[in-house]
């Protein structure tokens, strides 16, 4: 499902938001900040993960804020690597006309290997 949230979000042009996002490389430039939360939950929740997984605190914060834009945690460019793949997959193996046997439609997805923890090699 959350594929499905990701390919509407590249497919459909949205609002630009004021100041815009930084550094986003997969996902659109100008994801509005509501589905963008929708987008990073999902991660959370098919990962078992809170955003300081992927995301640095900002060393100029005193309130120990996350700095969204920083590449400095390895995870964020593993995440961007296995949208990608994820997103081939389900482009060359499956299809998403869901009025054709939606009911059994497959998808790859986060959750599909990760089921609820970060490293989907450890249960």
């Amino acid at each position: 499902m959350l594929l499905v949230i990701a390919y509407t979000i590249i497919g459909i042009a949205a609002i630009d938001p004021p100041g815009g996002h930084k550094n986003l490389k997969v996902l659109p430039k100008n994801i509005s900040p509501d589905m963008l939360d929708t987008v990073m939950n999902g991660f959370g929740k098919a990962l078992g993960v809170k955003c300081y997984f992927c995301h640095v605190v900002s060393k100029d914060s005193a309130e120990n804020r996350l700095n969204f834009a920083s590449d400095e945690n390895p995870e964020k460019n593993i995440t961007r690597k296995m949208m990608k793949m994820t997103a081939k997959l389900n482009k060359k193996y499956f299809s998403f006309d869901k009025s054709e046997n939606a009911e059994i439609s497959q998808e790859v997805s986060c959750a599909m290997c990760h089921r609820g923890k970060p490293n989907p090699n450890k249960r």
